[in-house]
């Protein structure tokens, strides 16, 4: 997997190490897994990149332990966090940014020319 950190990636605005979910809160999330929009690649010299609309209403049962509540977004994602949350996509996608105007639409990104590590 790419290094957040060599990836621009500010991992302060992360929780401080992954946070599970709950069987619970994951039924919870399960239900708006089909109501996740995935946009089209795109990419720079650098990285291809890709957003994610999770449904606004999806928003509402995300624990709040993954909420910045001084940006009023949610926090940057773990893999493990992110995946939990219903959101599918191959591998190497780090999550990079959040869209303050738009808390919603989460903003990923990888190297170009990603290479899983061989198992």
């Amino acid at each position: 997997m790419a290094n957040p950190e060599e990836m621009g990636i500010d991992t302060s605005r992360r929780n401080v190490s992954p946070r599970p979910l709950t069987e619970s809160e994951r039924a919870r999330l399960e239900e708006w897994a089909d109501s996740i929009h995935y946009s089209t690649r795109y990419s720079d010299n650098e990285y291809e990149y890709r957003h994610v609309q999770l449904p606004k209403a999806m928003l509402k049962v995300i624990p709040s332990e993954y909420h910045d509540k001084s940006k009023g977004t949610l926090k940057l994602l773990w893999e493990e966090e992110w995946r939990a949350m219903g959101i599918t996509q191959s591998l190497g996608w780090e999550h990079y940014e959040v869209h303050e105007p738009e808390p919603h639409i989460l903003l990923f990104k990888r190297p170009l020319n990603y290479q899983p590590p061989a198992q």
